[in-house]
């Protein structure tokens, strides 16, 4: 047996993320996201792969949102009302709250400022998140009879979700985007040990590991206190919901804590939904945030108002949060356009950018940045890169693998240097199988036939007395390698297969003793 993968999205790349994975002849497509790098048809996956005439409800079997980022979601209206796909669709509740918002957002920008025809409207959108089927976390879904779906907290973002799939004795774990670390208002990423046959896992940051948090907090805060205090204006690019409140916390407390009048602007309707969506859904946050939400709001900031364009010819200094955080177009854009060429400004990136966007140009250090064929952008103002990025770091992918004990791995949402890294560390370090396909390449990994068998109790208790003893020998010789908990306990047997007597169709499976089968098989012959 087999499991088949093909990434129509995130195939050594960031951005676009979809993935399709066969088990056992049913279809499930994880996430249907869009690329932040493209303005034309690139910037979604290439659905003709599952079907070149449109037969997508009848192929797929489910389709599968982790969160409500649009790199994740944002080609989920294209595919439901102008491909045409009407099967199942599931995601969390917040996903299925927020996701409309952020899509409207992008559909505003895209038809409305940018003119283009051949786009989602309003009215598809909606009837596209009517198809949704909401999933709680940890609840098992039996989409038919033979495939379910468990959903585990992933951090990241509110709602954000891993996906665990099971068709009979094969599963799957897709990871979606995920934090192994807990931050100021939402918790590490935690599943089950699933051992599943294979762990799709993001890579973002595969060469990456992160120092400490705090001392990341104290660079952002001392960057922007200086930066303000020499008159300038502070440009902090960040998608509506996730880093963007992480960060508002942070500024807010720092604010408060040093008595600062510096204007903090955020923009606009985006912090008051924001703000009720993590009312309602208060037990997605972290500990903290739902002990003290009684007392304070930790979403409610004093020192943060809306933003409203023409803040723009106003003088500095200001600090500004502004959609989206790739500084593609939007807000965000419009700002940075004003303010590159004083070098007086700043724009601190707190998270990845895509290839192709503006924040990447940024980050590579063009003077000279071509948006479009009209409109080029001379930078001046000081450029900072803090990563306050809410996905897990090489330390956080290696162990969310160890814990989860997947026989394959599969990387994608990553860049193809970064990947070859991360999968060498994984065959070499954890001897576990590693692969990082590229969109459009179908990989199938071979499962192991697995059978249910009863063992004999006196067979079993044998075994694990022996492993026990072996075990308290190992302790008084102090050898390090035995001690600790078994993983698995090898048992030396012999496996009977019969015909059951009440059921022709029905076999039973049992693991005896090879005495046991000596003494019952010359029983028989005799």
């Amino acid at each position: 047996m087999s499991i088949q993968i093909v990434p129509l999205g995130a195939g050594q790349d960031v951005g676009r993320s979809c993935v399709l994975v066969t088990i056992k002849g049913k279809n499930i497509m994880f996430d249907c996201g869009m690329h932040m790098g493209y303005n034309d048809a690139r910037r979604f996956p290439d659905f003709t792969y599952i079907s070149k005439t449109g037969r997508f409800t009848e192929i797929l079997d489910a389709v599968i949102i982790t969160h409500f980022h649009l790199d994740h979601c944002g080609a989920l209206p294209f595919f439901t009302e102008m491909c045409g796909y009407d099967g199942p669709i599931y995601m969390t509740h917040p996903t299925k709250a927020i996701c409309p918002i952020l899509l409207e957002d992008y559909r505003k920008i895209t038809v409305e400022r940018k003119g283009e025809t051949n786009f989602f409207t309003s009215h598809m959108i909606k009837d596209c998140m009517k198809k949704v089927i909401p999933i709680n976390l940890h609840e098992t879904i039996r989409v038919d009879d033979e495939l379910e779906i468990k959903a585990y907290y992933a951090g990241h973002v509110l709602g954000a979700a891993m996906f665990y799939v099971r068709v009979g004795n094969e599963s799957a774990v897709y990871t979606g985007d995920y934090n192994m670390t807990p931050d100021r208002h939402l918790g590490s990423a935690w599943i089950d040990k699933v051992r599943p046959d294979v762990l799709i896992t993001e890579s973002t940051y595969g060469t990456t590991i992160r120092d400490s948090k705090r001392s990341r907090e104290r660079d952002f805060l001392k960057k922007v206190h200086d930066c303000v205090a020499n008159g300038g204006n502070v440009l902090i690019p960040v998608f509506a919901l996730g880093r963007a409140q992480e960060l508002c916390i942070l500024i807010e407390s720092y604010w408060e804590r040093m008595g600062l009048q510096v204007p903090v602007y955020f923009s606009a309707g985006l912090t008051e939904r924001a703000n009720d969506y993590y009312k309602l859904f208060i037990n997605w946050t972290n500990q903290k945030v739902k002990s003290t939400f009684v007392e304070r709001n930790m979403f409610d900031f004093k020192h943060i108002k809306a933003w409203n364009r023409t803040l723009l010819d106003h003088q500095g200094p200001m600090v500004v949060f502004a959609t989206p955080g790739m500084l593609n177009l939007g807000t965000s854009l419009e700002i940075f356009k004003r303010w590159a060429p004083d070098p007086k400004n700043m724009v601190i990136l707190p998270g990845y950018c895509a290839a192709g966007t503006v924040g990447a140009k940024v980050l590579q250090n063009q003077k000279i940045i071509e948006v479009d064929k009209f409109t080029k952008i001379h930078v001046n103002l000081q450029v900072r890169n803090l990563s306050f990025s809410a996905h897990a770091d090489a330390k956080g992918i290696m162990q969310l693998i160890r814990h989860s004990e997947p026989r394959n791995v599969v990387l994608v949402h990553g860049e193809k240097g970064s990947m070859d890294f991360l999968k060498g560390k994984i065959i070499k370090e954890l001897g576990i199988p590693c692969f990082n396909p590229p969109n459009g390449v179908s990989i199938s990994i071979k499962t192991r036939l697995s059978m249910k068998a009863t063992v004999s109790t006196e067979l079993l208790r044998s075994f694990l007395v022996a492993d026990a003893q072996s075990r308290i020998k190992a302790t008084e010789s102090s050898n390090a390698d035995t001690i600790g908990p078994p993983r698995a306990i090898p048992i030396n047997g012999t496996l009977v297969m019969s015909r059951d007597s009440t059921n022709i169709n029905k076999t039973i499976v049992k693991l005896i003793s090879n005495e046991q089968f000596e003494s019952e098989f010359k029983q028989q012959k005799n």
